[in-house]
Parts: structure tokens; sequence; C-alpha cells
């Protein structure tokens, strides 16, 4: 009788959800794993860093709507993978971290890698975190982290396999291989709940939806554009959800800050008077002090987790449902309904909507020092239709959501609540593993590039052709503003980086590398970089005096809206000219840069 190994049994497992690609770092203590891998097929995408490969299963995760996996060795390998973790986790992002362990025969006799308690180190950021300690229960414990990971609200688990039950055998025949353990149909609401809903909807003169992550992974964003259209109900998105309904689409308006009370009233106009919380959890723009949502407006939340509904803020309604089935069962039921065109909202909306996308227009006339909205602007232009873009950076992030119009979802990957640098080149990666004819982007602040700058060396060795275009301002920058804003220019500390050529670093690792400085050299050096085959680094040096109006929105915040000390307005006190007219450039003067 056959006697199969831990590694071959979490290969199969892996292979009944249908996972064909993981990503990891090596260490012995997944040898078995490993080895079943490459006899199965198994894609392994290795990485320069265990942070990286946690993130790519997040990247992977929110690319697709369908959870990714990681394989971190023992000790350290689990360390390193712990942010990458907790990005998920305050994300709601499904994934599945496998950590190896040192031998359970060794406990407390300080083994290497050892002597620390992994599981107990995971479970504050994880849905559910445990360790196998018969061989023959593994498969039993991947499914129930699949289980974990997608079920209710999404997000990461942790499965700990220790090295000498990973590497001893069971008779195949013994070795038990679940099926059949989710959910037939997903939970849906409650007749008198959907009545309601509709009642109001129909009642409503302004109404909006904020869509969030719960849309994309009920795998929703078709049913949200039908309802969206037959109840003339205007659309807005977070992050995770951008592109569940086209950023084209006349009934889309972006993000949740469209209704911003503030921003209507100073139009002599009213915001929303009905919001339908779709999938997305009260949090920073939706509760507490910096709600955005209107204080008279009614509110109704449909979340798959009870526990999130009035989180924060009171609710007219809360609707516990999975975001695709609410959204089936209300298209069906809406059909009996008649709703109001809310042709002057959508018009009032349209035109701020218009008033958004033209306010960076003057930027596209500056050639040097490049406008960061110009630099932004000139990617976009340059993108095929389906491209996914990470945008990854404090201000670089803001400058691409702005310009950037999602037409699918999965398409625009970018920070959450954990505000974590250093993602932008895994989630290209994992979007490459997971598109691979698709074009993929990263737009990353020369900050952020250097968290995981060796992950080039990943996309070169495993062919994932994408291409990082690094906005350089030579500093930190949100980091550096705030301190100009806050102390007054010349008082910055530990937020400069000064001219750095990231390129011929890339070019190093074997990658393609451009280098830009005039705003007209970045359409051709992008399409070098498009069409050089390989992964490539376009690294553009941008105005570092121009201050992302986010920065300058927090600062207000933090500071009670004491004025800026900075000599002249903020975004403009960090370039000056000189006699000749020539831009002068901190860390640039008037020399020139080889």
């Amino acid at each position: 009788m056959a006697r199969i190994n831990g590694g071959e049994m979490v290969v199969r497992a892996l292979e009944r959800e249908e996972v064909h690609n993981v990503f990891a770092l090596h260490g012995g203590h997944l040898d078995a794993i490993f080895g079943a891998c490459r006899e199965h097929g198994l894609r392994v995408i290795d990485t320069r860093h265990e942070q990286a490969a946690a993130h790519m299963a997040d990247g992977w995760a929110r690319a697709t709507g369908r959870p990714g996996v990681a394989m971190v060795t023992a000790g350290p390998g689990v360390t390193d993978a712990v942010t990458g973790v907790a990005n998920a986790y305050l994300d709601a992002i499904p994934m599945i971290l496998i950590g190896g362990r040192s031998p359970l025969l060794d406990d407390e006799l300080l083994p290497l890698q050892g002597g620390i308690d992994q599981v107990a180190l995971m479970r504050p950021i994880t849905k559910w975190a445990h360790s196998v300690t018969h061989v023959e229960r593994i498969p039993e414990f991947v499914a129930m982290a699949f289980r974990q990971a997608t079920s209710g609200r999404p997000g990461p688990v942790f499965l700990e396999i220790p090295i000498d039950v990973l590497f001893a055998r069971a008779e195949e025949e013994k070795v038990p291989f679940p099926q059949n353990y989710r959910p037939k149909a997903p939970a849906g609401p409650s007749a008198a709940a959907l009545k309601q809903a509709l009642e109001w909807l129909s009642e409503a003169e302004r109404p909006a939806i904020l869509a969030g992550g719960g849309v994309w992974f009920a795998q929703a964003a078709q049913a949200l554009t039908e309802f969206a259209e037959l109840t003339h109900t205007p659309v807005m998105a977070n992050a995770k959800a951008r592109g569940s309904i086209s950023e084209e689409h006349p009934l889309c308006f972006g993000a949740f800050g469209a209704i911003h009370p503030a921003a209507h009233q100073r139009r002599g106009n009213r915001s929303a008077d009905l919001v339908i919380l779709l999938g997305t959890r009260i949090g920073l723009q939706t509760g507490g002090r910096n709600s955005l949502i209107p204080s008279d407006a009614r509110v109704i939340q449909v979340d798959i987790e009870p526990e999130e509904i009035g989180r924060g803020r009171s609710i007219e309604l809360g609707i516990v449902a999975d975001c695709g089935e609410f959204l089936r069962q209300a298209i069906a039921a809406a059909r009996g309904h008649k709703f109001n065109d809310h042709q002057a909202w959508i018009e009032q909306l349209t035109a701020m909507r218009a008033g958004q996308r033209s306010k960076w227009d003057d930027a596209m006339k500056t050639e040097r020092p490049i406008h960061p909205a110009r630099m932004a602007r000139e990617v976009v232009q340059a993108l095929a239709p389906d491209a996914i873009v990470a945008a990854d950076g404090g201000e670089t992030a803001a400058w691409m959501a702005n310009a950037f119009r999602a037409r699918q979802p999965g398409c625009f990957l970018s920070h959450g609540y954990l505000g974590c640098l250093g993602i932008g080149i895994p989630f290209a990666l994992a979007a490459k593993t997971a598109h691979p004819t698709r074009q993929v982007v990263c737009v990353i602040g020369d900050g952020s590039v250097g968290l995981n700058f060796a992950e080039f060396d990943t996309a070169v060795r495993h062919n994932l052709p994408v291409t990082v275009i690094i906005n350089n301002d030579m500093q930190w920058g949100m980091s550096k503003h705030g301190q100009d804003l806050a102390w007054g220019p010349g008082n910055a500390i530990a937020t400069e980086l000064g001219v750095v050529h990231y390129e011929r670093a890339a070019e190093g690792l074997g990658a393609h590398g451009e280098f830009v400085e005039k705003a007209e050299q970045i359409a051709p050096a992008l399409r070098r970089a498009f069409n050089s085959g390989r992964a490539a680094c376009v690294n553009i040096m941008t105005d570092p005096g121009v201050i992302e109006p986010g920065t300058l929105a927090m600062y207000s915040a933090f500071s009670g809206g004491r004025p800026p000390k900075t000599a002249a307005k903020a975004g403009e006190a960090a370039v000056e000219e000189n006699k000749s007219g020539e831009t002068m450039l901190p860390y640039y003067g008037k020399r020139k840069i080889d």
C-alpha cells in the first residue's frame, strides 16, 4: 500500500482548491511541499523576501477575487510575513499563509528557527490560525483554512505545519480528503428587509451606493451595474471595488468622497438623502468624526457579517446578506417598482466629476520639473484598456487614483487601512501571474520602491514582465511635505532621499531601465519599456514641491486648521526660478543629472 508524506497531502489539497500558483521563499522546513509542487507541476513563484510573498498572495486575491497562497519557512520566515498578513487582515482579503515550524519533538529544547509561538503571533492578525499535529489530518486542515478564508467576511488565515509532521508518511488510502465543506448557496436578505430597502430607494431623490470589497469577492460586479441601471442609482467605490462598475459608466462617480456634504454645499446643492453601504465596512470615511455620509441621510447597510452592522454609527436598516445574493434578489424585486430617474442629482454629480477630472489640466503644460499629475496622466494615456495598475506610495498612489479609470474589477490595486508601503511590486507580480496576457504596471514612489526592490529579480527569473514606474521626487513625499507644512522649509529630517538611479539598479537585476527628466520623454520611455518584453523600471524625476491635496487635508486635520509655516503657498515653496528663467530644484541645482 502506497505511503505519502505531508507535502504530497498539501499539494493535493491545494489542487482540489484549483490553486495552480503559490508564492514562497525557500526554507528546508517546507521541502516536502516544494518536492510535491515539482512533481505535480504546481508553479512556485519564489521571492527575495517573505514579506513580498505574503503581499503577492494578498495581491493575487485583489486581482482575481480568489484566495492567494503563500508559503514561508519557520521562525524568521513567519515573522517576515507578518506585515503582509496584517495588511490583508485589515482589508478583509482572503489568503492562506502556510508556515513551517520546528519539530514537535524538539519543543522546549530551543531548536533552530523555533522557540516562538507562531500561532499566537498570527492569531491577532488572522481570521483563524492553527497548527497541525498529525500528518493524516493535513488535508482536513488545508480545507478548513480555505473555508475560513472565504466564508463570511474574507480574511487571511495561518496554517502551521511542524517539519516532523510534514515529512511524516501515512497510508494513502487512510488519508481523508474533505469534500462538500462549503454552503451550496450564499446567505440572502429577508423578504421584509429587501422590501423596505426598495421602498426607501423608490422614495429617495438623491440615492447613492457605496460599494466595497464585499461586491468584488461575491463576484457581483455585473449585478451591481444592472441594479444601478435599473434603479438609476449613482455608484461610488472604494479601492477594492473600483471597476465593479466601469468608471466610464455614466452612473459611476469615483470614490466615496463624491457625496461629501461640503463639496455639494459649496455649490449650493444638497448631498445624498439615501446611502446604501454595499459590502463596505464603516470606518475611515464612512463613520466617526470624519464620515463623508450626510448626517441627515438614511443609511442602509448590507454586509455578510452581522457584527459589522452599525459599527461606529447608527444604521436605519441593516441587512445581513452576501452582496451578490442581495443584488440578485433586489434586481428581481425591483422590476415591480417604479424609480425616479434622479436626473438632477446625476447631473449634479456629473458636473462635480468633470471638475475633478479637469482639476489638473494646467499640469499638462509643464515640461520640467514634471508635475506628478502630468506623470500620472501620461502613464494612464499609455496604458492598454484592460491594464492592471498597482499604485504604491503616500502621494503617488493618490495621484494615480485620481488619474486612472478602472473599467473592470481587480484592475486597480492599492493601499488600505494599514497604509502599508512596499505593496506595489509584489501586487503587480501577483497580478501578472494571474493575468499573464494583460499589461501590468506598478506606479510607485521613490520611498516605497526601496522596500521590495529586490523583487525585480523575482520578476526577471519568473518571466513576469511588469513595468515599474517610479514617481521620483527625491524624498518621502508625504512625510517631507508634512514637515515643510508644520515646520517650514529647510527643517526636514529623515525624509530626504536625493537623486537615485533606480533604473540602473534594476538593470543590474536584469530589467530594462529608463531615466526620464522631461515630460515629453515619458511616453517614448513607456513605449520602450512595454515593448522590451522584460520587467522594466522607468525612473521619472518629478517636482518635489507639489503637494498632493490629501496631504494638505491631513495636515489641516491634525493641526486644527492652523496655516502652514511655508514661506510661499503650499506646493510652490520648493521650486525657485533663477535669473535666466531656468528651473532650479532641490538636489538638482543647475548641474546635469548623469
